[in-house]
């Protein structure tokens, strides 16, 4: 991996694997719905849709149609405090893919039309997300555990903030946010650097937008309790802990709990609740990390004559681990798991732009696999019964979307609080 930088001062991250003949280009944005207001929730994710509505050079369809003629894909993304912009390209298409994304990123035309047609796309997308209580549930666990911090805001946004933004309202947020110290552009695949830092000087040379900084501030964990009535079959119910911000030295010892816990199909939970006495389909926990904290979260979708048992199930694994800590088989398993999942996961050219770019746009550093490696086989019982303190220290979180909410409003969401290893 090499890093370069610009003559404007952007941020170029490179890796050249010459073993293929693709190249996954990306341009990192740090923006998401957490540097929004309640007034423009949902902002950054209508720029990422506004951004391939049309160029001065190219509509909507010709974007569509140049990525196509060339067997490439072109997509984006919008996340809590990240957007970003990628192409997946044949090596020898990547100044077409650089032009196109150059000319999106600087150029969009943001036109009235194509802004009030883009609005009914995602209200519809915001249709759909409510008429999807498994994925609703996310959302409310986030407010569940951050209350009114703009880390709990919905990243698509709300229909009533959407409806009044226009033109204006996103130049004057891309103005704001989309300056050169917040973006980073990420290449990774078989590419000569040399042309390439020349192909990127010519179209993003002139990118001269400063933005302006902002302060974010740290949220402070608020175990609430949300019910969001819904008919539905299933209830579907999110428990949510403390976590470890990305840059935690504990990080991996989070992530080993996790994985131990209900990060996959031999894991305590969906043995238990699963395989055991099939009592849901879908049952898991998972880490979310963000700059300055994050979040652990246990989800079950289940029936709600069911719904007891399995929230009981549930607490009677985190009592053992509060009480028992983790086996050093499950460490150990833990471990390979984890190392065989991020070889696995460099294999692609996407996945190494991914990585190389997020972590300098929120690291600003970047660790070799080895070093990797070498972090996750240091983690100590200790370090996992630590992170265990940290995750049951405060009452816990919950959401639940369903028909009725007996069994979740009962939980005792301190229980684990005076019993921590």
């Amino acid at each position: 991996m090499n890093k370069y930088t610009l003559s404007n001062g952007l941020r170029v991250v490179v890796e050249y694997i010459p073993t293929v003949r693709s190249v996954s280009f990306g341009i990192w944005v740090k923006t998401g719905s957490r540097n929004e207001t309640p007034e423009n929730n949902g902002i950054s994710h209508f720029i990422e849709h506004m951004l391939f509505k049309g160029t001065k050079r190219h509509t909507a369809k010709d974007i569509a149609d140049l990525f196509d003629g060339i067997g490439g894909n072109v997509n984006a993304f919008t996340a809590k405090e990240y957007t970003c912009y990628f192409a997946k390209v044949l090596d020898e298409h990547l100044p077409i893919a650089v032009d196109a994304l150059a000319d999106m990123f600087f150029e969009s035309q943001l036109d009235a039309e194509e802004l009030a047609k883009e609005k009914n796309v995602i209200l519809e997308e915001i249709s759909m997300y409510e008429d999807t209580p498994d994925d609703k549930v996310h959302d409310e666990a986030s407010r569940a555990a951050f209350g009114n911090h703009p880390l709990a805001y919905s990243i698509l946004g709300l229909e009533e903030r959407l409806t009044a933004m226009d033109s204006d309202t996103l130049r004057r947020y891309m103005g704001d946010r989309y300056g050169i110290d917040q973006t980073v552009i990420s290449v990774a695949g078989n590419v000569e650097e040399s042309k390439l830092l020349a192909l990127l000087e010519e179209h993003f040379g002139r990118f001269s937008n400063k933005g302006k900084e902002q302060e974010i501030e740290k949220p402070e964990f608020q175990g609430d309790y949300i019910f969001y009535k819904k008919k539905t079959e299933q209830n579907h119910i999110c428990l949510s802990f403390p976590g470890c911000s990305i840059t935690d030295p504990q990080i991996y010892a989070m992530i080993l709990l996790n994985n131990a816990l209900g990060g996959g199909m031999s894991s305590r939970l969906f043995q238990e609740i699963r395989e055991k006495r099939g009592l849901a389909y879908s049952v898991y926990s998972y880490h979310t990390s963000y700059a300055d904290s994050g979040l652990f979260t246990v989800y079950a979708g289940t029936a709600p004559k069911l719904t007891k048992e399995v929230l009981d199930l549930t607490m009677e694994q985190l009592g053992e681990l509060s009480v028992m800590g983790l086996s050093e088989e499950e460490l150990h398993r833990g471990k390979e798991q984890l190392k065989g999942s991020l070889i696995l996961s460099l294999e692609s050219t996407s996945s190494r732009m991914n990585r190389l770019g997020k972590n300098e746009l929120m690291l600003g550093r970047h660790y070799t696999l080895d070093e990797l490696l070498q972090r996750i086989s240091n983690v100590s019982m200790n370090d996992v019964q630590e992170v265990t303190k940290r995750l049951l220290s405060v009452p816990f979180a919950v959401a639940m979307v369903g028909s009725t909410d007996k069994a979740a409003s009962q939980l005792g969401r301190d229980r684990f609080v005076s019993s921590i290893i």
